[in-house]
């Protein structure tokens, strides 16, 4: 898959960011603490995103790690001195949930790790592929702590509360292929072919009425709300 240099290299130091055709195309890019997320990180990825939305020339945006890693989860070593009223009073990690108010669909294509906010950061996207070697995990209850950034409620929406709480509350992994058999992820694929595989799936998506696309994406968002609210309210 051939790219082009999407935004300046000096713009960004955790991230890479390509065009490829119609669709934009990041990289988390910390490779030595695996791809850990921190303020930094989303820092450059809600900006990236964000001009990615307002790009008339792109269609869909694929969010992406390397062979190791999409992201092992949150960066310990910048939350090991916060408290929880600093969180609070703060609100901390609200804007680790900025992905979700991009229009445009977004593609995770999550190999190796996606564990704690990693893989919520995973959830946030509209369509997970995985490599054949990836694990999804919450592993926050080791920790003595739970998910932050929203894999509570997403992760019972995806894969059904007895299967999320099993999850949550050993933090337990599971692989690629079991996290097909949920409906977390859509489709596995060879680790080398994912990326390719991914960027193929967006740019179908990208080649179809922009507004339409995005209406679409907003419907089938605001209908799982609506059906978890109803289903809460009539159990």
């Amino acid at each position: 898959m051939r790219f082009s240099r999407f935004y300046s290299t000096n713009e960004f130091h955790f991230i890479k960011s390509y065009l490829s055709k119609n669709v934009s195309v990041i990289e988390i890019n910390r490779p030595k603490s695996l791809n850990a997320l921190n303020d930094k990180v989303f820092h450059e990825l809600n900006k990236a995103l964000a001009e990615s939305d307002t790009d008339t020339g792109v269609g869909a945006i694929v969010i992406t790690g390397n062979e190791k890693a999409f992201a092992a989860g949150a960066d310990i070593k910048e939350m090991q001195d916060k408290t929880f009223v600093s969180n609070y009073t703060g609100n901390f990690l609200s804007h680790w949930t900025n992905v979700t108010k991009i229009r445009k669909p977004i593609i995770a294509a999550v190999n190796g790790f996606a564990l704690g906010g990693g893989c919520e950061l995973a959830m946030m996207c509209d369509i997970i592929y995985a490599g054949e070697h990836a694990k999804f995990g919450q592993p926050e209850i080791k920790l003595g702590t739970i998910p932050g950034a929203g894999g509570t409620q997403r992760l019972i929406r995806a894969i059904g509360k007895s299967k999320a709480m099993e999850m949550i509350l050993t933090g337990k992994f599971i692989t690629a292929q079991e996290a097909e058999r949920c409906g977390l992820v859509s489709k596995v694929f060879p680790a080398d072919k994912l990326l390719d595989e991914s960027i193929k799936l967006a740019n179908t998506i990208a080649s179809f009425s922009k507004p339409v696309v995005q209406m679409a994406k907003e419907s089938v968002n605001s209908g799982n709300v609506t059906i978890k609210f109803k289903y809460q309210h009539t159990n």
